[in-house]
């Protein structure tokens, strides 16, 4: 309470959880990760690229959480409600069992539209059976743990009338405000549990500014909901009316305070249980409608419809743009340098995200996200070109910053933010965004006329840059060379250029020098790419030595059949051991040798999750035509969903003891699981 000594938290200091110990909620502006033992420890506002307030899974001390835990022992559970992205957290204990459930507010479809998107955090903690102390830490750390703040501790003056007076926690930084309030219910007609809110003060872990804290027992039937929110700008103006001015006006003091409350600003209702359990009902009748709407019929549905859940978290709704990763800075290898911040939209992942959406029958992503790519190319580069990514509002600056003051997951520096390879040359981009355009027209909204004529400017730039080399999909910081995928996805992009040209009977001026130029580059790719010495398709023109599994792509994007020799003797390569020149081990795909490619950043990294489910595909591909390769792939890919974690979620990268690594959730991972399991059921035909 206001005045109250700040404690400090005692017991030992909370060491770092893993990557894969963590799940994810959301409400499509923004994105919060929530650990295994129920700790905030990733959640940026209001947006998925704006400094963070929760960041303790980069810096364990100073980086910010919010964290409920049982002051027992207790073994820990963690799963998504059926079909649903609201997340809860079981805490068992002989004690008593204890649950958190969190989640972001979504509106059900055919709600009141009226009603504003609430900009909440909510965690609702309630005790099922037996009676368990519990502790919650609210410590937020503004501006990616950069920018000081002051904390009150003040009445709450949001609490309905007839019920007891609150307060709430208020955090003020200088471009940011935040307040903590709660909830008191009960499910057993039990009392209300007692709460109450204090001062804490982890200033000696580096913290910048006091923190807020409550230690409470909950006994069966009882719950308690906490609040985080950014405050409404009409806050303060909704002051209760005193008596005298009810008998002034002629209305009972109850008939007054019900005028008030039907004139408070709608985005800070006041806090009732009943509007709590609204909340939750309506955010899980949103996702469990959203999945519904889902297609899909083949195998493995459970992991599919899982990875499509995460991939909706991926979107940022007011603009149609996809992020790769709600997070930034996790390491691709601990202890390493590959920390990179995925919270941009790349052409390149969202046109690979759309074509998974595409395929299970959610086509409204898809026109919202071409919506967004049109705004984009209305707005090129002065040669024609267009950046490889954007922010989710449709910006092109994304300055790379080093964050030196946080200590990275378990000591990964740097901590980094904004992405340096925005101004790369990636001329695979143009590849991924046609084949995305091209199938959206057989399941999305058709293409207008501008529209193509936009389309048609990009196949021509993409023709007249054929002979370039570039830094490709891996995004290398060395120097720019002739790379088998750019060279791939170039000769997608005129192909699917070509193709929509005569499905639509668009006018295509230059059709001949498309066709001649297609041609030219498949010819240029079977010379120029192909170690023949050794049997496999190289990283680049310059490099024949080095293998990539990147260059699996070709028979997913119909370049070539997967029965093709040159590409079956590829595919073999990428599957042997590392230890026999190889890409594989534990049956997980790397992208490359980092020893032997030189990619300009140094160290190691994990087997990637997406080469692998490639490498799936490309066998699924393969089976059609050899009986050997289908038993493979099934086995291949069963094998690979048992990396997933408990929630079904998956990162960009796989350890070589099993543990996740670099970004989390990883929407190209979660898109090629969704591509690998529609393509290896429908073949084995079970559609």
């Amino acid at each position: 309470m206001l005045g109250s000594a700040p404690t400090t938290r005692d017991g030992a200091k909370r060491d770092y959880v893993d990557i894969q110990d963590h799940a994810l909620i959301g409400n499509l502006r923004t994105a919060a990760l929530i650990s295994i033992d129920a700790s905030v420890e990733s959640f940026c506002v209001p947006n998925f690229d704006s400094p963070s307030i929760f960041a303790r899974i980069l810096d364990k001390d100073k980086g910010g959480h919010f964290s409920i835990s049982p002051k027992i022992e207790c073994k820990l559970k963690q799963s998504y409600l059926p079909s649903s992205n609201v997340l809860q957290t079981k805490f068992l204990a002989d004690q008593g069992v204890a649950t958190v459930t969190d989640f972001l507010p979504r509106r059900a479809e055919g709600t009141d539209d009226l009603k504003p998107l609430l900009f909440w955090l909510i965690r609702r903690v309630e005790v099922i059976r037996g009676t368990v102390p519990i502790r919650m830490e609210c410590a937020p750390a503004f501006n990616y743990a950069r920018s000081s703040h002051k904390t009150t501790i003040v009445a709450d003056d949001s609490i309905a009338h007839g019920h007891p007076p609150q307060e709430k926690a208020v955090f003020e930084s200088d471009d940011l405000s935040l307040d903590l309030r709660y909830v008191l219910d009960n499910e057993m007609d039990e009392k209300n549990p007692t709460i109450k809110l204090d001062l804490l003060d982890l200033r000696n872990q580096g913290h910048k500014g006091l923190s807020a804290s409550c230690d409470f027992e909950l006994a069966e039937g009882q719950i308690v909901t906490f609040i985080l929110r950014t405050p409404p700008a009409s806050n303060g103006q909704d002051k209760k009316p005193t008596r005298a001015q009810a008998e002034t006006l002629g209305f009972s003091y109850d008939e007054l305070l019900k005028g008030v409350s039907k004139m408070r600003p709608k985005d800070d209702p006041l806090l009732t249980s009943s509007l709590i359990r609204t909340l939750l009902k309506e955010t899980n009748t949103y996702w469990q409608r959203w999945i519904g709407r889902s297609t899909y019929t083949g195998s493995w549905r459970e992991a599919v419809h899982r990875s499509a859940l995460a991939l909706k978290l991926l979107t940022y709704e007011p603009t149609g743009a996809i992020v790769a990763s709600p997070t930034f800075s996790l390491p691709e290898f601990i202890g390493g340098e590959r920390n990179w911040d995925y919270r941009a939209s790349w052409i390149r992942d969202s046109s690979f995200t759309l074509y998974a959406l595409i395929r299970l029958g959610f086509t409204d992503e898809a026109n919202a996200y071409m919506e967004f790519i049109f705004s984009r190319l209305q707005d090129k580069n002065p040669d024609g070109s267009l950046q490889i990514m954007y922010t989710i509002h449709g910006g092109k600056e994304l300055q790379e910053i080093e964050l030196n003051h946080l200590d990275g997951h378990k000591g990964s520096k740097p901590v980094r933010i904004g992405n340096g390879a925005a101004d790369h040359l990636q001329l695979d981009i143009y590849g991924e965004l046609l084949d995305c355009v091209y199938l959206g027209q057989k399941f999305g909204r058709p293409l207008g006329y501008d529209m193509w004529v936009a389309v048609r400017d990009l196949v021509d730039y993409v023709v007249e840059n054929l002979h370039r080399a570039d830094l490709s999909i891996w995004e290398v910081r060395s120097k720019e060379r002739n790379f088998t995928y750019s060279k791939i996805m170039m000769w997608v992009a005129i192909d699917r250029g070509l193709r929509l040209a005569e499905k639509r009977s668009f006018p295509c001026p230059n059709r001949q020098k498309w066709y001649t130029a297609r041609d030219n580059l498949y010819e240029e790719i079977m010379k120029k790419s192909w170690n023949a010495e050794k049997g496999f398709f190289a990283q680049s023109y310059e490099d024949l030595d080095v293998i990539d599994s990147a260059v699996l792509i070709m028979p997913l994007v119909f370049f070539c059949s997967a029965a093709d020799p040159r590409f079956t003797s590829t595919l073999q390569w990428v599957l042997k051991s590392t230890d026999k020149g190889g890409l594989t081990s534990n049956g997980l795909v790397f992208r490359y040798d980092t020893a032997r490619a030189e990619d300009g950043v140094g160290g190691e990294e994990g087997a990637f999750s997406l080469c692998t489910l490639w490498a799936i595909e490309a066998l699924t591909r393969a089976g059609q035509y050899n009986k050997t390769s289908l038993p493979k792939a099934v086995a291949m890919f069963e094998d690979f969903l048992g990396y997933g974690n408990h929630c079904g979620l998956f990162s960009e990268e796989i350890s070589p003891a099993g543990e996740g690594l670099g970004n989390a959730v990883q929407g190209f991972t979660h898109v090629t699981l969704i591509s690998a399991a529609y393509n290896l059921s429908r073949t084995l035909g079970h559609h």
